[in-house]
C-alpha cells in the first residue's frame, strides 16, 4: 500500500472517530435533480396544509362543544314580546329576565311594560301571562293566612314590584284623587271582578272595582260598615275627610271633626255622622258629589238612621224638663 492511501484511509478513520456527520448531497445542493426537489417541496406544503386542516378540526370541535352565548337583553326583550302578544295583554315589553324553565318544560320570562304592570311570561299552549301586581297581591293574602306559605314565582324587577305606581294611576283613571301611598290588589268581587285597596296620606283610602265598563269606587268609611278591612286606611284619616268636606259649608264646617262613621244611604243622598271636639256632633247629608246638602244636629236627628252614636246627647223629653 502506498503512502498516500495509508494516510487516506487514517484520516477517515479519524473523523469517524469523532463523530462527525456528513449533509447530504439534497442538503449541500450537490448533484440533486430538480425534479426530486420540487416533489419534497410539494411534499412539504401538503403535510404543512394537513397540520392546519387538523388544528382547525380541533378548534370546531371544542367549539362544538361549548354552550352557545346567552341572549342579549334585545334579545331577551324581543322574545317575551313575542309570548305577550301572542297572551293577548297590553304590554310594550322594556326588558325582560329568562327565567327557566317550568316542569313542562316551557320557558318563562319576568317582563316589564311601559305602561301598567309588569308580567310572568309563560311560552306554553296557549301561551300564558300573569300580571306581577296581582302575584303580590296573593302572595299577600297567603302569607297573612300563613307566614310560611310558599307563594310561588313573584316577580323581583324593581319597576314590577312598585305596586303604588300600578295601582295610582287605576285610581286616577277611576276618577279617586289623592296622593296614593300604599296600595295592593285584594281579590275579586261576587261578580268577579279585581278589586285594588288603595292607602292616602292623610284622608281616607278607597276599593277600586275594575268593572267591564270602568271602575267602582267605594271609600273605606263605608267598607267598614260592610264588614270589610281596609289595611291602609285609618279613622283619623276618615275624619280628616269629612272635615274637609264640611269646610264648604258654614254650618257644618262649625263641628271640628274628631271622629266619623258612614251610615248609608237613600235616593235622598249619603249620610254621615261626626263627632266634634267641642258641643254635639252632626249628621250631614251629602251629594253624589260630596256637597252638603243637610246638616242635622244631633239632638234632633234621633229619627236619621237610629240617630248619633259617636255624641250622646238627651232624649227631647228629658232635655225640657
Amino acid at each position: 500500500m502506498s503512502m498516500t492511501r495509508t494516510f487516506f484511509a487514517a484520516g477517515l478513520a479519524l473523523i469517524l472517530a469523532s463523530g462527525a456527520t456528513f449533509a447530504s448531497a439534497q442538503d449541500l445542493g450537490v448533484g440533486t435533480n430538480p425534479a426530486d426537489q420540487q416533489q419534497n417541496q410539494m411534499q412539504d406544503a401538503v403535510q404543512d396544509q394537513n397540520d392546519r386542516s387538523q388544528e382547525q378540526t380541533g378548534r370546531n370541535r371544542r367549539n362544538r362543544n361549548s354552550a352557545p352565548p346567552p341572549p342579549t337583553p334585545e334579545e331577551l326583550a324581543q322574545r317575551a314580546q313575542v309570548i305577550a302578544t301572542a297572551a293577548n295583554v297590553s304590554c310594550q315589553v322594556t326588558q325582560a329576565n329568562l327565567l327557566g324553565q317550568t316542569d313542562a318544560g316551557e320557558l318563562s320570562y319576568e317582563a316589564t311594560c311601559a305602561a301598567g304592570p309588569g308580567y310572568i311570561l309563560i311560552n306554553s299552549t296557549p301561551p300564558q301571562a300573569v300580571d306581577c301586581v296581582l302575584l303580590a297581591g296573593q302572595a299577600d293574602i297567603e302569607r297573612a293566612r300563613d307566614p310560611a306559605a310558599d307563594v310561588g314565582t313573584q316577580c323581583a324587577i324593581p319597576q314590577n314590584t312598585d305596586v303604588v305606581r300600578v295601582v295610582s294611576v287605576y285610581a286616577t283613571e277611576a276618577g279617586f284623587r289623592c296622593t296614593v301611598n300604599e296600595a295592593a290588589s285584594i281579590g275579586k268581587s261576587r261578580d268577579d271582578n279585581l278589586i285594588y285597596e288603595v292607602g292616602c296620606d292623610g284622608v281616607d283610602g278607597a276599593w277600586l272595582e275594575r268593572l267591564p265598563t270602568g271602575w267602582k269606587v267605594t271609600e273605606c268609611a263605608q267598607i267598614i260598615t260592610q264588614n270589610g278591612t281596609c289595611r291602609f286606611s285609618t279613622a283619623a284619616e276618615q275624619a280628616a275627610t269629612l272635615k274637609a268636606r264640611f269646610a264648604s259649608n258654614a254650618e257644618a264646617a262649625a263641628c271640628d271633626v274628631t271622629q266619623g262613621r258612614y251610615m248609608g244611604a237613600n235616593a235622598n243622598g249619603s249620610f254621615f255622622e261626626a263627632k266634634c271636639a267641642a258641643g254635639n256632633g252632626v249628621i250631614v247629608r251629602f251629594n253624589p258629589a260630596f256637597e252638603v246638602q243637610q246638616v242635622y244636629p244631633c239632638e234632633t236627628a234621633q229619627r236619621i238612621g237610629g240617630g248619633c252614636t259617636m255624641t250622646v246627647v238627651p232624649a227631647p223629653e228629658a232635655a225640657a224638663q
